[in-house]
């Protein structure tokens, strides 16, 4: 499995040992990402300066992506970006407070990761800043989540592990957020040999980009675990997480609360307010939270231009 790429070479990991490789001219233009399944063919010793070759990559169970930016007017703004192969879960983390949380980010995170079919996990940093979900922002929080069930924990910088590790056991989890959140610091605690970089919060509420790129790390065993004690892919803090990818179809479905009301919504409707659009009644009638109707169609209107 390749677990982190820099300058044109790719770690991967060979039965425990690690190897670096290059890739081989018959692949083409088939892009290789931290995740991937690999076969290698050379020299897969690990020894120094010794290099193998990555001659296929396995079909991938899942591709989380990202693009660039939303504005699908400009040739960066169709870009998409591979983030990582073969995850099964994406947990998004964000601070309840230094920076605030922001719900368009989470979002964002929760439509690439239903349009990747890869299972969400909100996980909730810095809650020794709050008096946690007694704390009147943390309810508001969590109540604009409520109707997807979505599954959350609350972090703070002592609390125990287990419960988060539990949810981490036996998969391929990657964390995304926003520079500033604390993610490297609860993965340096997951995996206190992985020493990734720690940055401050601005005195502005934005946090400084301490990793360059992706790198998947393996969970250490412990009592229970079972032979495959799980990994995590830690990625490097984002501003915004484009969505010009997404099918406008997929964003409301990744919408559940709303999506059954578009059943009331003339033919043809773009779900943006207009004459017909049944989203509104559905709204008003109290089967859905107004903020979330305001979300969706911000990242509906986004699909063509700025972000949310």
């Amino acid at each position: 499995m390749v677990v982190a790429v820099h300058l044109g070479r790719y770690q991967c990991v060979v039965d425990e040992t690690a190897v670096t490789a290059m890739r081989a001219r018959e692949l083409g233009r088939r892009s290789v990402v931290v995740g991937d399944r690999v076969a290698l063919v050379g020299d897969v010793s690990g020894d120094p300066d010794q290099l193998a070759r990555i001659v296929r990559v396995a079909p991938r169970r899942s591709t989380l992506r990202r693009t660039a930016d939303d504005d699908q007017r400009t040739p960066e703004g169709r870009l998409e970006r591979v983030v990582v192969a073969n995850a099964d879960q994406l947990v998004i983390v964000s601070a309840l407070a230094d920076p605030p949380p922001r719900t368009g980010f989470i979002d964002r995170c929760l439509v690439a990761a239903y349009d990747a079919e890869i299972d969400p996990l909100l996980c909730l940093t810095k809650a020794d800043l709050t008096a946690g979900a007694d704390d009147p922002a943390v309810a508001e929080l969590l109540d604009y989540y409520n109707a997807l069930s979505l599954p959350y924990l609350l972090s703070r910088p002592d609390s125990p592990l287990e419960p988060l590790l539990r949810r981490l056991r036996g998969r391929m989890s990657v964390l995304v957020g926003h520079s500033g959140v604390g993610k490297s610091t609860l993965v340096n605690r997951l995996v206190p040999a992985a020493d990734r970089a720690v940055g401050a919060v601005s005195a502005v509420g934005k946090g400084r980009h301490v990793s360059s790129s992706a790198i998947a790390l393996r969970l250490p065993a412990s009592p229970g675990s079972g032979p495959e004690s799980g990994w995590i892919i830690d990625t490097p803090g984002v501003r915004s997480f484009g969505l010009a990818h997404v099918s406008a179809d997929s964003l409301l479905a990744s919408f559940t609360d709303l999506a059954e009301g578009s059943a009331e919504c003339a033919p043809g409707c773009d779900h943006l307010g207009g004459p017909g659009c049944g989203l509104d009644a559905w709204v008003a009638a109290g089967r859905a939270d107004p903020r979330r109707l305001a979300s969706y169609r911000r990242l509906l209107g986004s699909r063509g231009a700025g972000d949310a």
